[in-house]
């Protein structure tokens, strides 16, 4: 893929242990952490073609549990992948023209994929496994062009259902998002993460944000109303001049990602928009596999409509 090209990508979860610890009757049982990986092959074979034939051009893979890395297999669930297939898959998307680009959210709401050690947060155990991690998924992914840090959400109400709630705060969250970015940045990658820490603590993020961590705001609702906090981000992170793969999403309605690409066309400059993501937030599982389609559906429109003449 031309590092000029505009990206457009979808989200793909190889491993979905990122939310609720324990059953509960408020979450959907697909956002239950399991022991198993729940990703279906024959899926996830459709989705692929499909992808190429709507012309998307890069999969952000959310690897999470489901590989049984060599650094620290304990974290692997029953049936995941061995780092082989990973690579053998890899190497078939990007025959296939798609960029794969690896995904570890590290956010405390999202890390039940870390299992015992989503427990040991900012301690020496903790950033050991880290580094050890990271370093082994660019070797994997062949020093990738992004690495997704995820760091969505690290808030008490969207963990109040859990186990067991963490939050880092103030210098602690900002020490380790370096961290993060440090180990990312020394094998000569470029980091990515959610932009979602500019809605609730703006003048932090432009103080200590770095310039050139790659900013994916989401907003997968229908008005896009520039007062609206998760619309506006849109527009401050132009105006801090922050590039950007504004994200939208067929979670709760299927005329978002359309209007993602619209609005971001009219308001952010080309040389700051890097591209767009569509997530589902669902398995890659029978279940989800029409969501899925229709997600990848709307990507190849939204193209259409941003490459007329």
């Amino acid at each position: 893929m031309n590092n000029n090209q505009l990206i457009w990508a979808d989200l793909i979860h190889l491993s979905f242990n990122m939310w609720i610890d324990r059953e509960d009757p408020v979450w959907d049982r697909d956002h239950i952490a399991r022991p198993y990986l729940s990703f279906d092959t024959d899926v996830w074979n459709d989705l692929v073609l499909r992808m190429v034939d709507s012309g998307i051009n890069m999969v952000v893979l959310d690897l999470g549990d489901a590989v049984r890395y060599e650094s620290h297999p304990e974290i692997a669930v029953q049936g995941a992948w061995t780092v082989d297939r990973l690579k053998q898959e890899l190497t078939r998307l990007r025959e296939l023209g798609i960029e794969p680009i690896p995904k570890l959210n590290f956010s405390a709401c999202h890390d039940a994929w870390l299992g015992q050690y989503s427990r040991m947060l900012s301690t020496d155990i903790y950033y050991g496994v880290c580094k050890d991690l990271i370093k082994e998924v660019i070797g994997i992914f062949d020093r990738p062009r992004f690495f997704h840090l995820g760091m969505d959400e690290e808030t008490y109400p969207h963990q109040q259902h859990f186990e067991y709630v963490v939050c880092r705060q103030f210098d602690l969250w900002w020490h380790d998002l370096y961290f993060y970015f440090d180990q990312v940045e020394c094998e000569g990658v470029r980091p990515w993460v959610w932009s979602d820490c500019l809605w609730h603590h703006p003048d932090l993020f432009w103080d200590k944000m770095p310039k050139h961590v790659l900013q994916s705001n989401w907003y997968y609702g229908e008005p896009f109303n520039k007062e609206d906090t998760y619309v506006k981000a849109y527009l401050d992170l132009e105006e801090h001049g922050y590039d950007q793969v504004p994200t939208g999403a067929n979670w709760s309605c299927d005329t978002n990602f359309g209007d993602t690409v619209k609005f971001a066309r009219e308001n952010i400059s080309p040389e700051r928009l890097k591209g767009f993501l569509q997530t589902v937030w669902r398995q890659t599982s029978p279940r989800w596999h029409e969501k899925q389609i229709a997600a990848i559906e709307q990507v190849g429109a939204a193209k259409k409509w941003f490459e007329r003449p």
